[in-house]
């Protein structure tokens, strides 16, 4: 036994030596890792390490023109192009790297988002902006449940944030904020680029917001999931637009709205068969971006009972003064109408305002500066969500 012991004591010092000389081999002659981004006071350096490189750039979001407007870097030591610029205002900005006329990502920045097919790095600037953007200490969960829907024909793919100590409370019932991402996006937009689960998250932890369920659908009606998953997309039937208006009014908005019937018929029983929500329209808020906008705009037209709480964000829709008269009469808590003034919708949400009020239902118009951004939607969520469930 004693020499077993001292055969595998030997091996042991072996095995650990050898790792030792690997890694000493590994890093022999390595140059000192590269730091970026790098935030040092009011200013940020970016570095990237191209040993064969003519010249490297810098893309970033926050200035002017930034696709035609790309930042020289300057190559140093052992091959590290850099650069220091200004440090923007608190918000989170994308970048990129141009080497040789290729976009490639900052390989030292595991901070990432994706918009669409496009991974981009992320530089998140502290500050009162941006402190409900960074993760909290009290994490919520977020998920990818599956449902079938016979509406749209497919089996769908929901991401689905709960709030935190929602599993450790088996008796306690949530009400469910329904946000929908806009064209171009999918059922991970709000959670990737909108900093949904970190938003909520520190919201709730400070006592600023209900904690509440929010369900982020896929809003392409022809899509099971989210393009990375690789699942085939449904071809879509042509809708004849004359066939369309010789159908009853109720039968022809079933038809030109099917996703927005899969939301309300499908997901939010599905939602409620499979979650512990409160199932009442006291309960349930519906919100959107952009083209989600416009769905959450329909979504109330149609089902105005559905929603006591409706945000409509850089919204492409209208409402009729009858529709707004309906959800008047039904009742609706909260409608908030959110765009920025230099957004290419803006004058559809003053219209839209403009009929809310003729027709004298109490509402918020939001005004921001900007355009069609996610700086703006993330402002909006962070700015709408305590105000919701109150």
């Amino acid at each position: 036994m004693k020499r077993i012991l001292t055969a595998l004591a030997i091996c042991l010092v072996a095995v650990l030596s050898v790792n030792a000389q690997e890694l000493a081999n590994f890093n022999r002659g390595r140059a000192a890792p590269v730091v970026s981004p790098e935030i040092q006071g009011d200013s940020v350096t970016f570095r990237f390490r191209a040993d064969y490189a003519t010249y490297v750039k810098l893309s970033p979001s926050w200035r002017a023109n930034p696709n035609g407007g790309a930042v020289d870097m300057v190559r140093g030591a052992n091959n590290v192009w850099s650069v220091k610029l200004p440090l923007p205002a608190p918000e989170i900005y994308t970048y990129n790297f141009v080497v040789d006329g290729v976009a490639v990502n900052d390989p030292q920045n595991i901070l990432v988002q994706r918009d669409g097919t496009r991974f981009l790095n992320m530089l998140i600037v502290p500050g009162q902006r941006t402190e409900n953007y960074t993760e909290a200490n009290q994490r919520g969960t977020v998920s990818h449940p599956w449902y079938d829907s016979k509406v749209l024909g497919i089996n769908r793919r929901l991401t689905v944030y709960t709030p935190y100590g929602y599993e450790n409370n088996p008796k306690k019932k949530y009400p469910v904020l329904y946000l929908l991402h806009g064209a171009g996006g999918d059922e991970e937009a709000w959670i990737s680029m909108g900093r949904t689960a970190q938003i909520l998250d520190n919201l709730i932890e400070k006592g600023l917001a209900e904690p509440m369920i929010v369900v982020m659908p896929n809003g392409n009606a022809n899509q099971q999931a989210a393009a990375t998953l690789g699942l085939p997309t449904k071809q879509q039937a042509r809708v004849d637009r004359n066939a369309l208006q010789s159908l009853p009014e109720a039968e022809r908005n079933r038809v030109a709205n099917g996703y927005v019937v899969s939301l309300c018929e499908e997901i939010v029983p599905f939602i409620e068969k499979n979650f512990r929500v409160i199932a009442k329209p006291e309960a349930r808020a519906i919100a959107g971006l952009s083209m989600g906008g416009g769905h959450t705009i329909t979504a109330s037209n149609l089902y105005p009972q559905m929603f006591d709480y409706i945000c409509p964000l850089s919204a492409a829709g209208s409402a009729s003064p009858e529709q707004v008269a309906a959800l008047k009469k039904a009742g609706v808590k909260l409608y908030f109408l959110a765009c920025g003034d230099a957004d290419f919708l803006f004058e559809g949400s003053k219209t839209l305002d403009k009929t809310l009020t003729e027709q004298g239902l109490d509402h918020i118009f939001f005004v921001s500066d900007g355009g069609h951004t996610w700086a703006n939607w993330r402002l909006y969520l962070n700015t709408f969500a305590p105000k919701l469930f109150k």
